[in-house]
């Protein structure tokens, strides 16, 4: 694992601490975007370990899916639980009345913590 790699893991755990903290006080909408930035990170520390970079979120979540979900490297779900996390935090930023219950952050809650095992697990071993 590279430095910029550590670095990235080390701000989804702080991110997603964040999202757990928010979700207890009643707070679930930003809970919800705490732990989508934390997925986000995530996905992006497996594509700097490519050398890839990109500055669109859009852009990161694709090539996350290309990369590593579509041929198996990482669990196929990862890539499906970034894509509804992004919606639920486009929900929360961006609406009103976003709808956002403890039940919806705590499921993105719970994915995050389920991506960033395996990462800490399996960043550095991954097949090609």
């Amino acid at each position: 694992m590279n430095t910029e790699q550590e670095k990235l893991l080390e701000k989804a755990e702080r991110s997603l601490q964040a999202a757990a903290e928010l979700n207890q006080n009643g707070f679930a909408e930003f809970a919800a975007s705490r732990g989508y930035y934390a997925m986000f990170y995530i996905a992006t520390a497996f594509l700097e370990g490519e050398g890839l970079a990109y500055s669109k979120h859009s852009a990161v979540i694709a090539a996350f899916g290309e990369k590593f979900a579509r041929p198996q490297r990482v669990p196929r779900e990862f890539h499906r639980y970034l894509i509804d996390a992004e919606r639920t935090r486009l929900r929360g930023d961006y609406n009103t009345d976003p709808n956002i219950t403890q039940a919806d952050a705590d499921q993105i809650i719970q994915r995050t913590i389920e991506m960033l095992d395996f990462a800490k697990a399996n960043i550095d071993s991954l097949p090609p």
